[in-house]
């Protein structure tokens, strides 16, 4: 098996379906069409590469653009099982047709895959601040795993579908049928082919279908469609799909303004970015583009997840109970798999994820010599700034003199290869930015005549 079982999931469905799938847009409204939606959230998992930073519970992040994330609660825990192997994978989130919402995920904790589990978690949530009724929901007496839910809702059958990763004498799709996630139809195979299957995400445009799985066999993603989804009943309709060296878990979002969709893909390499992404004006039709990791950053440490859209109240009521981070991250704009982080006391950028993963953590203080200006604290060596010495960047204690304060100061402006990035000039040496080169941090003389690729090591996003 592969080493993890990661992906997003999200519902997407027009007219009658959209409040149970993601689309229903205040709460309590089955009927409130998808267009009142104008933000997302995301619920994941964490792992880290040594797994410094594995949390296997419900997380939650936040975005206006559904591309760049912000974690709620400083990006720890909003809800943990305490039953089963009292952890979870691969959360899915599901907002019903009355409008509140559902989560169902793997009971699972931890890298071990032979385990064999017959149960979901699932909890009952009003508006995502608070998750009641929590419980385990057996799907199958077989002797197999019940990894990576997602659920839709099915107006012919005045149910919900749960479609799950199970094993049939070889990796295939199993379904369940709901009308309360309290209990389940009998379980049947949902998508059988000639290959190993994982990892179904599946969405309803109009009156018809469409599911993204991941084809074991030769290891990418294929899209598939049916008029009923019922079981049994899909036809590829997009050739193999694959970025990177490895890609499982694809994830079809429907964007909440305009007719656009996006894939999603999860790389399960350790030394991998852990997402990519595909962008589409028809979701019927084989034509994805690759959508540079530039445009998107992911919340940190994320591991397979789910997307739901939101309204701006629903966003502001998540952000209220919650909290937005208290660190940024600083993400290179022409290497954006790499994040500004310190090793050794060396300020440099490396390749996402790494460990200890709060080196890219920062504090971005008011500066140390000039309040209107900015310092870059250390969250996991409190104390110790970003500085420049002989024009290289270091993380040093604060002595609190006039030269370290000044050092360690830098002014804010808008990104020299992008505006509406950022870049930071020195604030005792103003004819020079911070910059990256051969991946590790100092200041240089930058203009705006200076080379694009100059300008590019200058600029980052603060996320």
């Amino acid at each position: 098996m592969p080493l993890s079982r990661r992906n997003f999931h999200r519902l997407t469905a027009l007219g009658a379906l959209s409040a149970a799938t993601g689309g229903g847009a205040v709460l309590g409204s089955a009927s409130a069409a998808q267009a009142a939606n104008t933000a997302y959230v995301f619920g994941y998992f964490k792992e880290t590469p040594n797994a410094s930073g594995d949390s296997y519970a419900l997380h939650l992040a936040v975005s206006t653009d559904g591309l760049n994330w912000r974690p709620l609660n400083q990006n720890n825990p909003v809800a943990t099982p305490t039953a089963g192997m009292q952890g979870l994978r691969d959360p899915f989130i599901l907002r019903k047709q009355d409008g509140t919402f559902v989560v169902l995920a793997t009971d699972l904790k931890g890298r071990i895959f032979n385990l064999n589990n017959q149960y979901l978690h699932v909890w009952d949530s009003t508006d995502l601040r608070s998750f009641t009724g929590y419980r385990r929901v057996k799907f199958h007496s077989l002797n197999t795993h019940t990894w990576a839910p997602t659920a839709f809702w099915v107006p012919s059958r005045n149910e919900y579908a749960i479609v799950y990763s199970a094993n049939n004498g070889r990796d295939v799709l199993m379904v369940n049928y709901t009308s309360d996630f309290r209990t389940v139809s009998a379980n049947q195979v949902y998508y059988s082919p000639s290959y190993n299957v994982l990892d179904a995400d599946i969405v309803s445009d109009g009156s018809t279908f469409y599911m993204y799985y991941k084809n074991m066999d030769d290891g990418r993603l294929y899209g598939a469609r049916s008029s009923t989804g019922a079981p049994n009943s899909y036809t590829n309709y997009t050739s193999g799909l694959l970025q990177g060296g490895a890609i499982e878990a694809p994830l079809i979002v429907r964007n909440n303004s305009g007719n656009t969709w996006r894939l999603w893909g999860d790389s399960f390499s350790p030394v991998n970015s852990d997402y990519y992404a595909w962008t589409s004006n028809n979701v019927g039709g084989n034509s994805w583009s690759v959508l540079p990791q530039r445009d998107y950053t992911p919340p940190l440490n994320v591991k397979h997840g789910s997307i739901v859209g939101i309204t701006q109240a629903e966003y502001d009521n998540l952000v209220s109970r919650w909290g937005l981070p208290n660190w940024v991250r600083l993400k290179s704009y022409n290497f954006p798999d790499r994040y500004v982080r310190h090793a050794s006391n060396v300020g440099r950028i490396d390749a996402y994820p790494f460990d200890p993963h709060e080196d890219q953590l920062w504090r971005m203080v008011p500066g140390l010599a000039d309040s209107s200006a900015v310092s870059f604290e250390s969250v996991n060596i409190p104390g110790r700034y970003l500085r420049h010495s002989n024009y290289a960047i270091q993380l040093a204690a604060n002595d609190n003199s006039a030269s370290f304060r000044g050092d360690a100061t830098f002014v804010r402006t808008a990104g020299l290869a992008d505006s509406t990035w950022s870049s930071f000039r020195s604030y005792n040496v103003p004819d020079r930015y911070l910059r990256h080169s051969n991946y590790v941090l100092r200041i240089d003389p930058l203009t705006s005549s200076s080379a694009a690729a100059d300008r590019q090591d200058a600029t980052f996003r603060v996320s």
